[in-house]
């Protein structure tokens, strides 16, 4: 990846995607909004919840109780120790930690929305979360339990705790103690005022920082995917006017079209080739810019869900003091990151099933036109003992069926919670970790049908009358050849996978885009 040059300024600016990618990696400087309308701005809100206070207004989350009990007032003289009460009663997660980068990504999400200044929140608390951000404090979250709505509150708890001075952060690679990273920087624990929980924790921050970086994943994969398939193409002496500009015309899906133009770019289509063997390749070929394709078409929906979802005020309640309002409303509920997430696990579990069936026609000698069995590179003497990419292919069937399964939309799995208040939730943030899960799947599976289509094509290669690549494909398995050499005796592949599904996460190679 290469480095985010231009500072990432967090305020009234909208940011991109691709900016919380460069946070989530520590490539980018970030800057808070400093001047003085804006920081103006914010504290008015602040302010005029204060004012408020003063005539006893009434105010859910700051002067009565939470969700079903907003029912209950909150005497004055209990209202400051409210928002304490709100992080430790959520304090209930369970599951793996985030990592460190999906946790740099919740942390610039909910900074982002907390800056567009209608949520009652202090700039000294926007000041603190950006600090968290620029030192590199990380609180520790549970992945396990949020429904949705109202927002993250359990996982985002967590945050809330940790700015506080409370429970455990990860600071220059050591599980630390928040009050101690503090003292260590000179920083006191924020006391949060009325509001300021709630508005922290009430937000969609988790999910859709979890998204950011499931599509940033998926659009490489993509890229990706469509490498492996001229490369399969070339192994499996398939047929390149599949791909046929004139083709795709006549069916023209944006992103369709543009998966097939990078195979003829990959396949230098105009270039003379040799005669056909087959008019026509099985689908996983010759219908891969129609499967790809239609995760091409669908991230430009996806970037739009999930960039609003990033640049906007998802808490409840919206704090106007320009107009000096109170708007109860349900801003919170993750629908949109829901729905994108759950779309997103199917169409990329697709990809998965795509390279599984590539694989597939690549190690069987009925389908292969030629290969020796398995992919394995063995001379003829030793060839009955060596198995070459069999284990490999039954591990990729494994982990597609896996992905597969995972499919399943977890947005209409509503539950009703919380006494029946938060009766209708989204499940956005089940569904995020449903897509990265599912992300993890197919990129061990694009991990072994490269490895897979490289040996395919370097075996093609030592055969009389070899025709040579095309020059991408040259450039890649060049580039390929210096970490993974060809399998000629068998040997355990786990560690070379292991380093492909780094090269994957690195985004290593610079394919299409």
């Amino acid at each position: 990846m290469t480095t985010h040059l231009e500072p990432v300024t967090f305020g009234e600016r909208p940011l991109r995607i691709e900016d919380v990618l460069a946070l989530a990696n520590r490539q980018a400087p970030t800057q808070l909004q400093g001047d003085a309308a804006y920081r103006q701005r914010i504290a008015k809100g602040a302010q005029f919840l204060d004012s408020l206070l003063d005539k006893e207004g009434v105010i859910y989350g700051v002067t009565t109780g939470y969700g079903d009990s907003c029912v209950v007032a909150v005497p004055l003289q209990h209202v400051e120790a409210l928002p304490r009460h709100l992080y430790t009663f959520h304090g209930c997660g369970l599951g793996k930690l985030l990592d460190a980068q999906a946790t740099r990504a919740v942390l610039a999400a909910r900074l982002q929305s907390l800056c567009h200044g209608v949520s009652g929140v202090r700039v000294e608390l926007l000041e603190r979360l950006h600090a968290f951000l620029e030192h590199d404090v990380l609180p520790l979250i549970p992945e396990e339990g949020s429904v949705g709505a109202s927002g993250d509150l359990t996982p985002l708890s967590y945050v809330a705790a940790t700015l506080s001075g409370e429970r455990d952060v990860m600071f220059r690679g050591e599980r630390r103690q928040a009050a101690d990273v503090h003292r260590e920087l000179g920083w006191e624990p924020l006391v949060l005022r009325p509001k300021e929980a709630l508005a922290l924790m009430n937000g969609t921050a988790v999910m859709t920082g979890l998204a950011c970086l499931a599509f940033a994943r998926a659009d490489y994969l993509l890229q990706l995917a469509t490498r492996i398939t001229a490369l399969n193409v070339v192994a499996l002496q398939g047929n390149p006017e599949h791909f046929d500009e004139r083709l795709f015309a006549a069916k023209p899906h944006p992103g369709q079209m543009q998966v097939a133009a990078w195979l003829r770019k990959d396949l230098a289509i105009d270039a003379p080739t040799a005669p056909l063997h087959r008019l026509q390749d099985r689908y996983s070929l010759r219908c891969a810019p129609h499967v790809l394709g239609v995760l091409a078409d669908s991230l430009s929906w996806l970037r739009s869900f999930i960039e609003i979802e990033l640049n906007s005020a998802n808490d409840n309640p919206i704090i106007d003091a320009e107009e000096e309002r109170v708007l109860h409303g349900g801003h919170f509920y993750g629908g949109h990151i829901a729905f994108a997430m759950d779309s997103l696990k199917t169409l990329v579990a697709n990809v998965a099933d795509l390279l599984d069936r590539q694989l597939a026609l690549l190690v069987d000698v009925r389908y292969n036109h030629g290969l020796p069995s398995n992919l394995s590179g063995a001379p003829a003497d030793r060839a009955m003992i060596n198995h070459g990419f069999k284990a490999v292919q039954i591990g990729t069937s494994a982990w597609t069926a896996e992905a597969l399964k995972n499919t399943m939309p977890a947005s209409v799995f509503s539950r009703s919670t919380e006494c029946h208040n938060q009766d209708k939730v989204s499940m956005g943030t089940i569904a995020a970790r449903d897509a990265i899960r599912v992300l993890e799947l197919t990129e061990q599976v694009a991990a072994a049908t490269l490895l897979a289509a490289n040996q395919g094509v370097w075996l093609r290669a030592q055969a009389e009358g070899a025709r040579p690549l095309p020059p991408a494909l040259a450039a890649m398995h060049e580039e390929l050849a210096k970490d993974f050499p060809p399998v000629i005796e068998d040997r355990a592949l786990e560690g070379e996978l292991r380093l492909c599904l780094q090269r994957i996460a690195e985004q290593h190679w610079r394919l299409h885009a």
